[in-house]
């Protein structure tokens, strides 16, 4: 893979080190073909890194709701918020998840789209409706995703949501920004937001 794009974070960098960070290191390479810096990044405060990871970690295996819905919820989030490192890191694992890639990169401009279904239009507004501040979610926009996923299935959808938040304003503060994921592995090019992508209140 290609090497990471000029440095945007707020916070420089911190060398990998230990049998943690060799360990870290070597999985990182294997994904990725080199070690991003926003690991450096968080490499400052090792707990909050772990804490992050491992919370990542569990939510990747849940299984109450359709693994495409929730990876299209973390991308409209990241693309509402303007995390392009979280928005860039979903779209290439799309590819490792099995999913269909030209509709995930549609994602950021999924209101202008004709590629997905109602139900995953229903989530995508959803996701940005959670994610707003104050969030906008309605009974009209719950109703149908209640009767199409099942109380768990929903709930684990929000979950998801809610964890992207915390990912995707966490980069956007320090200042972290894709890392060109999956342009280096020959993916094409994220659709850019379309004329009715939705604005953040306060904005």
């Amino acid at each position: 893979m290609t090497t990471s794009p000029t440095s945007t974070a707020r916070i420089p960098a911190a060398p990998i080190t230990g049998l943690y960070g060799a360990l870290v290191k070597k999985f990182a390479g294997r994904m990725f073909g080199r070690v991003p810096e926003s690991l450096g990044v968080m490499w400052h405060h090792l707990p909050a890194l772990k804490a992050s990871m491992a919370y990542g970690q569990k939510v990747q295996k849940w299984d109450e709701c359709d693994e495409t819905l929730k990876t299209y919820a973390h991308m409209a989030v990241a693309s509402l918020i303007g995390c392009s490192w979280c928005l860039d890191f979903n779209y290439f694992l799309s590819r490792d998840k099995g999913l269909d890639e030209d509709k995930a990169r549609e994602v950021p401009r999924w209101r202008d789209s004709e590629v997905f279904s109602p139900l995953e239009r229903q989530v995508l507004e959803y996701a940005e409706a959670a994610s707003q501040t104050p969030p906008t979610v309605t009974d009209e926009m719950v109703e149908p995703l209640l009767a199409a996923l099942g109380p768990a299935g929903l709930l684990e959808l929000t979950s998801t949501i809610g964890f992207a938040n915390l990912t995707t304003r966490s980069n956007v503060a320090l200042g972290i920004e894709s890392e060109g994921f999956a342009t280096a592995c020959g993916m094409k090019p994220l659709a850019q937001p379309g004329p009715s992508a939705a604005v953040p209140s306060g904005s």
